[in-house]
């Protein structure tokens, strides 16, 4: 196979896995599937990231969502 088609594919998968993080977090569900209103919140998440506080955030984001991997596993 080749390379570009090794890394469409990697992208793909990518892709696939962060959508399928948006539809577990019943985004989909609570925003009503409106595109607009997800980028929104991504766009929101983005800028707290980028804030002065933005370590510290990704700390508890990070916490949090692997509090809710465990949990479902244990589930």
């Amino acid at each position: 196979m080749r390379e570009w088609q090794v890394k469409r594919r990697e992208r793909t998968r990518q892709l696939i896995e962060l959508g399928g993080l948006v539809a577990k977090a019943d985004l989909v569900e609570l925003t009503d599937d409106d595109r607009a209103a997800l980028y929104g919140a991504f766009l929101t998440v983005a800028a707290k990231l980028r804030g002065p506080d933005g370590a510290q955030a990704l700390v508890l984001f990070r916490r949090k969502g692997k509090r809710a991997f465990e949990a479902e596993q244990s589930g």
